[in-house]
């Protein structure tokens, strides 16, 4: 798998080994209500062009400080995490990840700005790697709107 972060003018690419996949961006936190549900939504999606991409971050009181490799692991061990964990990031504030840039402004994405309010925001990209929904972190990745957006 291959990000490639936009120019000012272009839009993100996410490059995986099928073709024509969506995926749902998410920050990823050591969460034991919402982590095991996106593990599952991964398995259940994941042969039907569809992947989950997660970025951890310690920018919400400082709850995920370990190395990349200690999150992955953790994330693995603990919750049998199969989906693509990338190196922890910021997701916020002067030192927001390009990817993160793109994502929460309308000037870069086309389609909203929005703030990374929490951890497991999900950003909802087509096959086509246009930014399409920004979901709450309060709400399941085995919810309605999220499930109909997959198999639609």
């Amino acid at each position: 798998m291959e990000v490639i972060l936009p120019d000012d003018d272009a839009p993100v690419c996410i490059r995986v080994p099928l073709e024509d996949m969506t995926a749902i961006l998410t920050q990823l936190w050591k969460s034991r209500q919402t982590e095991p549900h996106i593990g599952k939504l991964y398995e259940k999606y994941k042969n039907d062009n569809f992947i989950i991409i997660g970025f951890p971050a310690n920018d919400f009181l400082s709850q995920e400080p370990g190395t990349n490799d200690e999150i992955a692991s953790f994330c693995k061990k603990n919750y049998g995490v199969t989906f693509p964990i990338m190196s922890k990031i910021d997701v916020k504030g002067k030192n927001i990840h390009p990817i993160y840039s793109f994502l929460t402004d309308i000037r870069k994405n086309g389609y909203i700005d929005s703030k990374v309010t929490w951890n497991f925001q999900k950003y909802l990209i087509n096959e086509k790697g246009l930014l399409e929904k920004v979901i709450s972190p309060r709400t399941s990745p085995e919810d309605e709107k999220i499930i109909n957006w997959i198999i639609n």
